[in-house]
């Protein structure tokens, strides 16, 4: 075999296993003690409603919340996962930004106040953002 015929060899049919999926944004969270129930009444409430609105918009294709069943002292207790299927784009971020005051009737001050108040209930451990791979040839 020549090194002139060697390229027509790897451009026969050659394609990588997978193809991108949607994304996943999972973040870890870990409860701290007497506070389980009061997080989960607000995932269950304004957490849940926020989704919502994010999926009604097609921001978001759906959203899970995983418990950890077995975590160790330094792994969260409770996994938020977020799909969506594609990266958006900082005017897209802005229109969505927009919109969302409106719908929220809260403002930045407010929200971060509520944030921290949070705080004293569960911590932010990592978000991790993950992209699906499909087998392209099932």
């Amino acid at each position: 075999m020549s090194l002139i015929a060697l390229p027509n060899v790897l451009a026969d049919d050659h394609e990588p296993p997978f193809i991108g999926g949607e994304y996943w944004e999972i973040t870890g969270i870990k409860t701290a003690d007497g506070g389980w129930l009061k997080y989960e009444k607000w995932l269950a409430s304004e957490w849940k409603k926020n989704m919502e609105f994010a999926k009604s918009e097609g921001w978001i294709t759906r959203y899970e919340v995983f418990g950890n069943l077995h975590p160790r002292h330094d792994e969260p207790d409770l996994y938020l996962a977020v799909v969506f299927k594609n990266m958006s784009t900082v005017e897209e971020d802005e229109q969505r930004r927009k919109k969302y005051m409106e719908w929220v009737k809260k403002s930045m001050e407010t929200m971060e106040q509520e944030s921290g108040d949070r705080a004293e209930y569960r911590t932010v451990m990592s978000t991790v953002l993950l992209q699906e791979l499909k087998f392209r040839n099932k």
